[in-house]
Formats: C-alpha cells, sequence, structure tokens
C-alpha cells in the first residue's frame, strides 16, 4: 500500500526519540523513496538562513544523490563519510518536524495523479537533473535568495514521493520560472558592475 510521505517522516520522528539517526540509516529505510526524502531533509533547513558551513556539504550531498538520478539509479549511494553523517539530535528533530508540517501541508493538494508521467523512467531523469540545477542555483552566493530554489525541491521531491505527475509538469515549470528568476538577477548584477 502507498504510505504517504508524512507518515514515514512521522516515522522517523518516532525513531529519532529512540536513537540518533545517520543519513546511511534513513536511505536503508527509505529505499527509492530515500532519493527524495534525503534531498528533502538536506535543503529544507535553507528555508530559513543559513550559518556558514552547511551549504557546501548540503550541497555537494544533493548534487551527488540528484546525479545519480539523472545516470537513472534507483537505490541511492552516498559515500561512507556524507551517509555516517548524523545530525545532532535537536537538530534532527527539529528539521524532520517541520518536514512533517509542510509534507502535511503538501498532501492536501497532492495525490497519485497521471500515473504514466510519474513512473516513467526518463521522467525520474528529468526530475533529477531539475534537482541538479535547482541546487546549483541554491548553492550559489547570492544573499537572501536560498529559500527560492528550496521551494522547487521541496514541490517536485513531494510530487516525486506522492507519484503525482500533475504535480511534477507544475514543478516544471515553476522550475522555468526560478531559472528566469535567477537569469534576469544575474543580468541585473552584471548590468550594475557595467555602469560602476
Amino acid at each position: 500500500m502507498h504510505s504517504r510521505f508524512s507518515q514515514q517522516i512521522k516515522s522517523l520522528l518516532q525513531r529519532l526519540a529512540e536513537q540518533s539517526l545517520t543519513i546511511g540509516d534513513i536511505l536503508a529505510e527509505t529505499s527509492e523513496r530515500g532519493f527524495s526524502l534525503v534531498i528533502s531533509l538536506l535543503v529544507l533547513p535553507f528555508l530559513l538562513p543559513m550559518p556558514p558551513g552547511f551549504t557546501g556539504p548540503f550541497g555537494a550531498a544533493c548534487l551527488l544523490l540528484s546525479a545519480q538520478m539523472v545516470l537513472g539509479r534507483r537505490t541511492p549511494w552516498l559515500p561512507r563519510k556524507i551517509a555516517n553523517y548524523q545530525f545532532p539530535h535537536a537538530i534532527a528533530q527539529i528539521i524532520l518536524h517541520n518536514l512533517h508540517r509542510v509534507t502535511r501541508m503538501l498532501e492536501k493538494i497532492t495525490r497519485p495523479r497521471l500515473a504514466q508521467i510519474a513512473s516513467h523512467p526518463w521522467i525520474w531523469r528529468l526530475n533529477g537533473l531539475c534537482i541538479f540545477w535547482l541546487t546549483i542555483l541554491l548553492i550559489l552566493p547570492i544573499p537572501f535568495t536560498n529559500p527560492i530554489p528550496t521551494v522547487g525541491i521541496l514541490l517536485l521531491a513531494v510530487a516525486m514521493i506522492e507519484s503525482d505527475g500533475l504535480l511534477i509538469c507544475i514543478s516544471y515549470v515553476i522550475t522555468a520560472l526560478i531559472t528566469l528568476f535567477f537569469g534576469f538577477l544575474g543580468y541585473a548584477l552584471w548590468f550594475a558592475t557595467l555602469k560602476n
């Protein structure tokens, strides 16, 4: 039976109350869904201002996972050093709790739809490409822009987990709009540099 994303987050929260979890533990428990789940966990903190030093490691892990999706992998792999990374217990609880709240809200508008799109192997690769691109935009050193690509990544991740082909298509449109926004921002910065 197709379990909802929020149910998996709730299960992880219950496990976290008993023991610390590594990224590898989460991947092992969620199998194919682990791609989207771990990517969501890694990018969710970027909805708020992040302290220095987190963008690089979290962004690198997202790039590695999304690159594997582009290559068609269905079982995620991470280097041992990253897989053994353990979020500090208090931080992990906050992230999972917030992710549970976000997914509960998103689940009100998402459900399994357009199964042919959601399950197509080339759509899986395209989703990976979009997440890879949005992660690049996320780690660009542009102040106050982190939440914008983060929203795109989270929408796509939830759409994949819920097998919602319609939301996947909407996420492509949002990815294009985010790309246009960053293109406009880059042009504005370049133009301002020329004037100076």
